[in-house]
């Protein structure tokens, strides 16, 4: 409906930090991937922390004792709260994704065009199940459309790229 706050934009991000000291070393491929996820989830995302009337928001990323947490601010900082998940429902999908991330890069490199298709799609549908998992734990607390969801699991695989 014409109007309403869903509507108007407010529901999204416009900052988002990662807290260096939890990311793991990234290789060029990987440093560069993170770069790009957060600028698209920059120009386009949808985030609604439940309960919350209005936004923007920012978001703070890090990985605190094996527990991600998402400290949610509105734009200027204010606080609004901290959303902690365990990350054993995501050891495994981060780690196949990795060992398919690894295959996709060598394959560029060396594969023919047909190999390098198939690897990509096993990626993307690793990367799809991946944020799926992730909206299907955060659905009770924040909404997320399905590219805000990837985008986000992306940069969650930059906490464990050891």
């Amino acid at each position: 409906m014409a109007g309403d706050a869903a509507d108007s934009g407010d529901y999204h991000i416009v900052k988002i930090d990662l807290d260096e000291r939890s990311l793991a070393p990234a290789t060029a491929d990987i440093e560069h991937e993170r770069k790009v996820a957060i600028y698209d989830l920059l120009e386009e995302n949808h985030f609604h922390p439940i309960g919350v009337e209005k936004g923007p928001f920012e978001l703070y990323l890090s990985n605190v004792e094996r527990r991600l947490v998402f400290d949610v601010r509105m734009a200027g900082g204010e606080a609004l709260g901290q959303v902690h998940l365990s990350m054993t429902p995501f050891r495994k999908i981060i780690k196949d994704y990795f060992m398919l991330c690894e295959s996709y890069y060598d394959a560029i490199r060396n594969a023919a065009p047909a190999q390098i298709e198939t690897v990509d799609m096993a990626r993307r549908a690793m990367h799809n199940e991946g944020s799926e998992i992730l909206r299907e734990r955060l659905k009770d607390k924040i909404e997320l459309d399905e590219n805000t969801a990837r985008r986000l699991f992306t940069l969650i695989c930059s906490f464990h790229m050891r």
